[in-house]
């Protein structure tokens, strides 16, 4: 597999305090990873300079086949570039329908003319519902997104994440709040998801993260402290003294 995302030897401080401390961390072009560490870990931070929120102070962040630097780039020329994100709050228009929400995160010409004679083709239609389907509201293409429960609404936003067709998907707690049945089909969504581009979960809950069966990296004060399935890190002395013995 080849590597769609490497960050190496970055360091970002705030104020004096090292949040990211000399990180190192690939991600391969279709791979789910899951990234857990104790609160202050530097897992947002990650977030944030991958999608250019946060300028670090040294490292290197290089995107795609072509080995395109991300640092200086700004967040919406990131998001262009295939890296979309997901924060733990849902962000959906809710007087908006989920038809209506997921056909105007659809990949298309964004400029302002553009936007305000877009009508949706056929195929565009197809998509939607689609997309639906893989999100779970197949049934729901008519509902008032204000209606949908919290579990639905992250689905949603999951869903008009991938409407823009990202190689790189960061998800931020999904499964916070959710009901059993909801975080068995999150998990569903996004290993699905992972198929075909890469997904990287930070996730406090470890059952969850179990669920998702896949490689896990613990960080501690800004660094990688280990890295494999979730039973060979949750075996890591070290893991266990920092993050699983608290």
């Amino acid at each position: 597999m080849n590597t769609l995302l490497e960050v190496s030897g970055v360091t970002v401080s705030f104020d004096g305090f090292r949040a990211i401390n000399n990180l190192s961390f690939q991600i391969a072009d279709a791979e789910l990873r899951a990234v857990i560490g104790p609160n202050g870990a530097g897992k947002t931070t990650f977030m944030d300079i991958v999608t250019g929120k946060t300028r670090p102070d040294t490292g290197h962040i290089l995107w795609g086949d072509k080995s395109l630097s991300l640092i200086g780039m700004s967040e919406a020329k990131i998001a262009q570039a295939g890296i979309g994100r997901k924060f733990q709050k849902p962000t959906v228009f809710e007087e908006q329908t989920v038809q209506e929400n997921l056909m105007m995160a659809l990949r298309k010409d964004r400029a302002s003319l553009a936007v305000l004679f877009f009508k949706p083709s056929t195929s565009d239609f197809e998509r939607v519902e689609d997309l639906a389907e893989e999100i779970g509201l197949g049934e729901a293409l008519l509902r008032v997104s204000g209606e949908l429960s919290h579990g639905q609404k992250q689905w949603l936003e999951i869903g008009m994440l991938l409407a823009q067709e990202p190689q790189l998907l960061l998800v931020d707690e999904p499964a916070a709040g959710m009901t059993p049945a909801e975080r068995e089909k999150t998990t569903a969504i996004l290993v699905e998801a992972a198929k075909t581009r890469a997904v990287v979960v930070v996730e406090h809950d470890m059952e969850f993260v179990r669920r998702l069966n896949c490689k896990v990296t613990v960080l501690h004060e800004g660094a990688v402290l280990a890295e494999g399935s979730l039973d060979h890190v949750t075996k890591n002395q070290d893991v266990i003294d920092v993050y699983l013995g608290r």
